[in-house]
């Protein structure tokens, strides 16, 4: 069993917003990968004194340390209770029923001895190889069902946060927990594990380097820090080459792989 992860922020003259963790237990049995992805929120504030940074990083820390020490809980489960665990330490300095209020997307995985557990909510990825090599990805694509039109719009996008026929994060409400994609999957039916912010699944949902099969592919051969050195080549490529984009140039990239 062994475990990678690497993260790079988007910007060095921004803090990076993403969290990454892999916990391997003493009794080398089972573990647990997370990646959280902080929502940048657009100018205008979110109610919070604290910032995206400070978020993720007290929910990543719970939901590292609830899933590795709660075997008793669902990953919905220590979701929910991570939310309201680091909603409970700024609820009373910040406004928290604010729509942008400090928010994150989720993906993680954890495994014992006989069952593997996944969870995504929003733009995360988790990626799931099979002993003959085969790669089943985890989306949640609601995301990708609102209109580009739509995301341009501060006002619009703000409605449809969090709301029904819209996308859901992980924010200040843990009833959001429910609204996460999970699943379980026979250990013996897993060999590996990747779970990755939207910063690294770049290479195969933007620049169509391959599929996700490929990306596994390069986790297995480069790991996590040879990805990400590859979405920013390619994102470097295009900005010299004048490519039209509708993204930023850079995002925070994170990605976590793990062989079982």
């Amino acid at each position: 069993m062994r475990t990678e992860a690497a993260s790079l922020p988007g910007s060095p003259e921004r803090p990076n917003e993403d969290w990454v963790a892999a916990v391997l237990p003493a009794s080398g049995v089972g573990g647990v990968v997370v990646v959280l992805d902080g929502v940048t929120p657009p100018p205008g504030g979110d109610g919070c004194v604290h910032g995206v940074p400070w978020f993720t990083a007290r929910l990543g820390g719970a939901l590292t340390e609830l899933s590795a020490s709660r075997g008793d809980l669902t990953l919905p489960g220590i979701l929910s209770l991570a939310i309201r665990r680091t909603a409970d330490v700024h609820r009373d300095t910040c406004d928290l029923s604010h729509v942008r209020t400090p928010q994150a997307t989720v993906a993680m995985a954890r495994w014992g001895a006989t069952v593997v557990e996944h969870l995504v909510l929003s733009d995360a990825a988790l990626l799931l190889q099979g002993p003959d090599g085969t790669v089943r990805a985890v989306l949640d694509d609601r995301l990708d069902h609102v209109p580009a039109e739509v995301l341009r719009s501060r006002e619009a996008t703000d409605r449809l946060r969090n709301q029904e026929g819209g996308f859901f994060t992980a924010a200040a409400d843990p009833s959001v927990a429910a609204r996460a994609v999970t699943g379980t999957t026979p250990r013996a039916e897993v060999r590996a594990v990747a779970a990755l912010s939207d910063g690294a699944t770049r290479w195969v949902e933007l620049f169509r380097e391959g599929d996700w099969a490929d990306l596994f592919a390069v986790l297995g051969k480069e790991g996590p820090d040879g990805l990400l050195r590859r979405v920013r080549a390619l994102e470097t490529a295009d900005a010299r080459a004048g490519v039209p984009r509708r993204w930023k140039l850079h995002d925070d990239a994170s990605a976590v792989y793990a062989v079982l």
